[in-house]
Parts: C-alpha cells; structure tokens; sequence
C-alpha cells in the first residue's frame, strides 16, 4: 500500500526550527526552514544531516516551501542552501519574498556584526538565496514537475502567511504553518476548501488555550497601558516588526487619538518605515476594513507613534516603546528592557509567545534574577503583563479547521509535547481519525488508499438510469458495470458496445458450462417440466420461460436435459450462461444438485 512519511527535523514536540520533511508519492518536499530563538549553537538551525551526511541537498529534495516570514519558519533558509547546498526551486508568496531578506539580514547583522559569531551566512548569501524563490499567488495551483503539484491558501497570521496543499496523483497533504482562524484589526481569518487531504499538518502552539473574547484583552491592554503612563512609567512592548505591531500600533493610535493623550510612542526605527511600505504594497493581504479605507486614509500612517532613537530610552517622564525582537533574547528590545528593569514604575508587557530559553520566557515565568552575558546579574523589578495578542489559532480554531478541511490523519508540530497529548485525544475523540505527533527526527508514517479517477460516459450513465438506479451520490458508492478503457493516461468507463465500437473489435460471446447429474425416472420432456415448475417457485421476480426447443430459459441461463445411455432414470442437465449472470448460474448449479422435491407432477 502506498504510504506518507512525515519527519520533523525542527517544530517536533517543540516551538522554533520549523522544518518538516514529506515523503509522498516518491517526492521529498521540505515545509519551511526556522531558526531556533532559544539556542545560540548548532541546536540553533535543523539538524541537516538527517537529508544526508555528505553532499548537497538537490539530489534529495524536489522543492522547499516557506509558509511565512518569521524566522523561526525562515531563518535557516540562507544556510541550508547556500551552505549545505540546495539548487532546487524555493516557493513562498511575494509579501513573504519582499519581507524574508529584511528580517535574514537583521537577524545576521545582530549575530555576526555584534556578537561576532562566524559559520554563519553572509548578505551575499541571503540575496543568493533569494534569487531561488518562486512566488506563489493564492488559490494557484503550481507545477513542481510532472507529478507534484502546490496551492497555497490565505492563512491569517501576518502579512503574507499561507497554507499549502501539496498533491502527488491523488494523494495530498496540507500544512498550516502558522495561522489564525480569527480575523484582526488588519488581517483576515484562514480559509481552505473541503479538500480532504491524507494528512493535515497542524501547529499546535495553543493546543489547551481557548481564548477570551478579543475586545476584553484590547480593553485590560489599553487599560494597562494608561495607568502606567499616568504613574509616570515607560512601557515596552516588546514585538516583531510585522504583524502583532502593526495590530498593536493601530489599537494604541486610536486609542491616544480618542483620549488626547500626549506620552510619546515610539517604534525601532527604520522598521516602520519598511513595514509601512509593504503593507502599502500588499494591500489586498489585509481585512476587508483596512482595504476600504484605504484610498481615504492609509491605516498605517500613525499621527501619534514616531520613530525610536535609541537615546529616548534614557528620557524622563512616561512612554511606550515598541522594540524588536518579540521574544527579548536579543537587539532593541533587549538593551531597552535592561536599561528600565530596575524601576517598578515600569511595565513589559509581553504579546505573545515567547521560546523556552529566551528573556521573554524566563520573566513570565516569574524569574526576577536574570544571569546576562559576562556573568553579570539583572534585578527585575518592573511589572511583567503577559497580554496574548498572538496571532496563532487557540484549540477551538485547530479543531474549526479540521471540521473545514476534512483530513483523514492529523499531525500536530510547533507545540509543547504535554499540550498536543492533550489535544491529540480531543482531535481522536471527537473526529475519530488517527492523530500523530511525531519528536525531532522520528518518522510517522501513514498507509494511503489512493483513488483512481475515471470518467464515465454518458450513454451508461443513461443505462442506469434507464434501468431504475438511484441518481448519482457522490457521497455514496456504487457498483456499476461497464468496460474500462486507457486513453492518454485517463481511464473512462463506458458500455461495452461502445468499447468495441472505439477499439473497432468484433463482439464474442463467452460463456460458461456446467453438467449436473440428477435422479429421476420421468421421461426427458417430464423432467424439464419438473424443473420448469420448481424454478418458477423458487425464483421469484426472474424470467423464466419453457421453449419450444425443448430447453429451459433462466434470464440468460439455458438448461437442457438429457438421459445417461446406461440408466434413464439418471438424467444429465446442461447447465450454460453469460459471464454477467455467473452468481445466479452458480446459485442454479448449486439447487438442482440437491435434487427435484418429490411432490412435483
């Protein structure tokens, strides 16, 4: 039986390093290709050698697809084709392709420009990459090759997210990436059709979290926002520079508008500018709202939020700052976040979620010593918000995306182990399918059934109809009877007439003998009376008819008698009917061994 093989190499029972390995219909493809926010050594990117030990990856990918720019989805990309190798194509949508070498050449700047760090990829090596990018419009379906085919679909989550279905023959598999099924104040919800993959490759970051409702966390952020401002305090928000800032910056704009409040809000500079800039040009990512207004006022034009500099952060009086990194493991956020972690009056509020092994995760976790590089010490007496504006479907989206998409297996990646467990037995209990959840480099492995597509004509369909069948059900299935012809690589089913018309062969009749021998002393003419008279009380609703040939007819079943040369009582029936009515000549062979009951005259 023919089987999906799907292998984490990164995201396996974990959040970061997103990298999936698919074996399907003989094709490899790899789903994206993350970094790992928590480590600064080789666990930092997928373990590449799991593809093979030596040599590049060409000869054992067919194709590479990127759900999204963050780096956690993308980050690995330079290294894994421009340093281990990789020649083949590397699909994503075009905001993805205008976002991803930003956020690669920011994320190198900070590891190799200031940290110092080497083995790690150049900017020439991020624009060579780059160049291997074929973009992806939604709802498009794509050739790979001959056999494998892509389409993306419209995953929410930031400004040019998407799902992929990814088909070989009639096999398919579909992989979220990161989503949301609830739209924002500047993106869409997710959407896919019915399309019943084999398997559909979930996230699972909340796996156990059913989220309230939204307008009762913008509330308690606004809330939580103006009274530090009003104690004098500096709030940062620590973000990514798109998706979650721009839904913050719009929700804080109008709110600063609306309450005349005159605390600056600054965002990293230079970040907005771009972010601006795309989401200008990819306008039709955006909600419907956004779209509307926007030939009025460009929703991404912000009176009140001006470019950071870094000598602000030492300014007095109160004052937001939006700083990247999201996750404070490094840059902007980082060196803001010391520099005011040691007065109360101060807030962090984090928006989403943070990487174990990160800053973030460890002061949500309530730890407020911080060991910093240089062995040095960091006392954290400012107030730690987590407020989730994370843009990743709670437990109740994963489970509206399976009742949308239909799978027939489910496997959970991009989560904490203890919550998909939890979640696995929801999936299994309320969908009855098979859930898996492979670790890093462990395999699951799912038996397909392929179906074969065939036409069938017409004149048949007709046949049937004519015949009292039921009309078409395509969620029932129906045996119906014709020849099946190979043409150009499709198969249709017509009647046999027309098989023999098309191939232009010349009809035979095939059909089957079969000798019974019976007891009975009547003369030959009696004896088919005798069974004349049984079969038409045993077989009810068939045609039966005594010729005048001196033989009997069961629909196509002919039956004669004759007398053994040895004993006239022994009679020896001649059984013969056409292949299509095998079962009711098996049934007659089988009843006339037993014999004709005695009470027939």
């Amino acid at each position: 039986m023919p089987e999906i093989k799907v292998t984490p190499l990164g995201a396996g029972q974990d959040v970061g390093r997103s990298c999936i390995l698919v074996s399907i219909g003989g094709k490899n493809i790899m789903l994206d290709c993350g970094m790992h926010m928590g480590y600064n050594d080789d666990r930092r990117f997928p373990d590449f050698s799991y593809i093979t030990q030596n040599g590049r990856l060409t000869e054992f990918l067919d194709c590479v697809i990127i759900s999204h720019f963050h780096l956690d989805h993308c980050g690995a990309l330079p290294f894994m084709s421009e340093m281990v190798g990789y020649d083949g194509p590397i699909y994503m949508t075009h905001p993805t392709k205008a976002i991803c070498p930003i956020l690669l050449e920011d994320f190198r700047k900070i590891t190799v420009d200031k940290k110092g760090e080497t083995n790690f990829f150049t900017s020439q090596m991020i624009k060579d990459c780059m160049k291997k990018v074929v973009p992806l419009n939604l709802h498009q379906t794509v050739q790979v090759d001959d056999e494998l085919e892509i389409k993306a679909y419209y995953a929410g989550h930031v400004l040019g997210a998407a799902m992929v279905q990814i088909k070989v023959g009639s096999e398919s598999v579909v992989y979220t990436g990161d989503y949301n099924m609830t739209p924002d104040r500047h993106l869409g919800a997710a959407w896919i059709d019915k399309c019943r993959p084999d398997i559909l490759i979930s996230e699972s970051t909340y796996a156990t979290t059913i989220r309230d409702s939204k307008r009762c966390r913008e509330r308690d952020f606004l809330k939580k926002v103006h009274e530090s401002i009003e104690r004098g305090g500096k709030v940062l928000i620590p973000v990514f520079a798109l998706g979650r800032a721009q839904e913050l910056c719009i929700l804080l704009e109008t709110f600063w508008e609306r309450m005349n409040l005159k605390a600056p809000i600054y965002f990293s500079t230079g970040l907005t500018e771009k972010a601006n800039h795309y989401y200008k040009l990819f306008i039709t990512w955006t909600n419907q709202k956004i779209r509307k207004t926007f030939v009025q006022r460009n929703m991404f034009e912000f009176k009140h939020i001006k470019a950071f500099d870094r000598s602000y952060a030492d300014n007095p009086g109160p004052m937001v700052v939006f700083a990247t990194p999201g996750m404070l493991h490094a840059g902007q956020s980082l060196q803001i976040f010391k520099k005011w972690a040691g007065n109360e009056k101060n807030m962090v509020i984090m928006p989403g979620y943070c990487v174990q092994g990160t800053i973030g995760h460890k002061i949500l976790n309530g730890q407020r010593k911080l060991e910093m590089e240089g062995r040095s010490t960091l006392d954290v007496k400012l107030q730690v918000e987590y407020m989730s504006f994370s843009a990743h479907a709670d437990a109740k989206g994963i489970m509206q995306l399976i009742r949308m998409a239909e799978p027939r297996n489910m496997l959970l990646v991009h989560g904490e182990a203890v919550k998909m467990e939890f979640l696995k037995g929801k999936i299994e209990q309320e969908f009855s399918i098979d859930c898996h959840m492979p670790a890093n480099g462990e395999t699951a492995t799912v038996t397909t059934n392929p179906s074969v597509p065939v036409d069938i004509s017409l004149n048949l369909l007709k046949r049937e109809m004519a015949l009292g069948g039921p009309l078409p059900d395509p969620k029932r299935p129906r045996t119906m009877h014709g020849t099946l012809i190979m043409k150009e690589n499709s198969l249709k089913l017509v009647s046999s007439e027309q098989a023999l018309k098309e191939l232009g062969l010349n009809e035979h009749q095939l059909r089957f003998t079969c000798r019974v021998q019976l007891q009975d002393p009547h003369s030959d003419p009696d004896t088919l009376n005798r069974i004349y008279t049984h079969l038409k009380s045993v077989l009810k609703g068939y045609t039966i008819q005594h010729l005048p040939d001196g033989t009997v007819m069961v629909e196509s079943i002919v039956i004669k008698v004759s007398s053994s040369a040895e004993d006239t009582s022994t009679k020896v029936l001649l059984l013969s009917w056409s292949y299509q009515d095998e079962d009711l000549g098996s049934f007659l062979s089988t009843l006339l061994k037993k014999g004709l009951p005695s009470g027939l005259c």
